[in-house]
């Protein structure tokens, strides 16, 4: 029993059982832990820039969406949603491009909505003073 305890406690590179210093320093180390570091603990900033303010006009794309006939409304709201993901993201570059082209897309959308809508009441107005 007592070659194996003494196997135990040898240390790898001698074949002489370990002093009772170098087993009371193995244990104050076991016992204290890590050394403790005298510096205090970083800690990481994030800062939160509130100033740039992309818009990504969904509620304008979701008018257009149901409003229009065409697939620019469609199109105009995929593109919105996509500037809303690349915002929530941090890719402000990039939410500003898409930003821009929905835009774009609802102007044109919108015209053309108001054309639709408005030219029929014309043609029918015109229609109905030429039969009258």
């Amino acid at each position: 029993m007592n070659h194996t305890l003494q196997t135990f406690f040898t240390p790898a590179n001698t074949d002489h059982p370990p002093s009772y210093e170098m087993l009371k320093e193995q244990h104050q180390v076991a016992a204290l832990g890590a050394p403790h570091n005298p510096a205090p603990p970083t800690s990481t900033v994030i800062h939160i820039r509130s100033e740039t303010s992309v818009p990504d006009y969904v509620a304008w794309s979701l008018f257009n969406l149901f409003m229009n006939s065409c697939c620019l409304g469609f199109i105009a709201f995929a593109c919105s949603i996509k500037s809303r993901d690349r915002k929530m993201v941090g890719e402000l570059t990039k939410a500003q491009a898409y930003a821009s082209t929905t835009k774009c897309l609802n102007i044109w959308a919108l015209i053309l909505g108001i054309i639709v809508t408005i030219l029929p009441i014309i043609i029918l107005v015109l229609i109905l003073q030429v039969y009258q």
